[in-house]
């Protein structure tokens, strides 16, 4: 892989995160190049079962806490191997939805989507 400085993010993601046949209800993909945490929020998301796919790219692990209405939903992490986790990931209530995004070991890739569980 080249540099992550000058990574081609949405190319490398249409390779590295397959896309969901149940349709995406959040997704988010770039570059963590420091330690700062990255947030991605939904307007409404309905209460279920979801899955969350997250992949990253570089060296040691990326870790992705999804909260509910600012409440603590779940936590997940990915390897950088470049080969996509899925955590499972239930919402008791129906809400808006944030997931935040980081590492310690940046730089890295990261990609990840929530959708529907099948």
């Amino acid at each position: 892989m080249a540099s992550v400085e000058n990574a081609d993010v949405p190319k490398w993601r249409a390779t590295a995160l397959p896309s969901s046949p149940a349709g995406v209800v959040l997704q988010d993909s770039g570059k963590i190049l420091n330690r700062d945490r990255i947030v991605q929020e939904s307007a409404r998301v309905s209460a279920g079962t979801y899955t969350l796919t997250a992949v990253c790219d570089g060296t040691g692990k990326a870790f992705f806490a999804v909260s509910l209405d600012g409440k603590a939903v779940a936590e997940a992490g990915a390897a950088c191997n470049g080969r996509p986790e899925t955590t499972k990931i239930i919402l008791p209530a129906a809400g808006r939805v944030e997931i935040s995004s980081s590492s310690v070991d940046a730089p890295l890739l990261y990609a990840y989507h929530l959708a529907p569980a099948q």
